[in-house]
């Protein structure tokens, strides 16, 4: 009996995660692959010389310190619905929303403040770099916006709750993700524009 007791001890158990949150990584270890090529290029661009200098617009500080807030902000919504705490977490949902459209607009006016400093998406490949990194990951901001909109109706129909977290965490992780790698990219470009 005891020898039988070791040999359950020993038997590894299997990992075991959710088909749809399996997909979120592999498509999130997709895009970073695909960021880490663009700002490789870039390095490697750069040392070619004929690059333009120009100052990164002060807007970039702003969305920065907005992706910083809706992150916390859905953080709360997070716990607010492990804790089956409706109304926290609607007012986390929304203000999460609000503040991941906010930063889409910022984004906008970086590149209306880039325009104003003549620096445009053709012409010189320092502007068509910033150009595409800025505007991939507004594309993905895009996506996860729509997806915390999904989640964000689900709050309001009680589908999100302590016994129902899988659209949740899926949020959470990937909206945490986007705003890390906003901050990866800013803090690329503050040191090598």
């Amino acid at each position: 009996m005891e020898r039988e007791l070791k040999y359950v001890d020993m038997v590894e158990q299997p990992i075991s995660m959710h088909p749809k949150k399996f997909a979120l990584w592999l498509f999130m270890v997709t895009v970073v692959m695909l960021f880490a090529a663009w700002t490789s290029a870039y390095i490697v661009r750069q040392a070619e010389g004929n690059w333009l200098e120009y100052d990164l617009p002060q807007v970039f500080w702003i969305t920065s310190g907005i992706v910083v807030l809706s992150s916390i902000a859905l953080q709360w919504a997070y716990f607010s619905a492990k804790k089956d705490n409706f109304a926290n977490l609607r007012t986390g949902m929304v203000l999460t929303v609000l503040l991941g459209i906010g930063f889409l607009v910022g984004q906008w006016y970086s590149w209306v403040a880039l325009v104003d400093r003549e620096v445009f998406f053709v012409g010189n490949p320092a502007g068509s770099f910033l150009y595409v990194i800025t505007g991939m990951h507004a594309l993905h901001l895009i996506s996860g916006l729509i997806f915390l909109i999904i989640v964000l109706i689900s709050t309001f129909r009680l589908k999100v709750h302590s016994q129902a977290m899988n659209t949740m965490e899926m949020a959470t992780t990937y909206w945490h993700f986007l705003g890390g790698l906003w901050l990866y990219l800013f803090m690329f470009l503050l040191l090598n524009h």
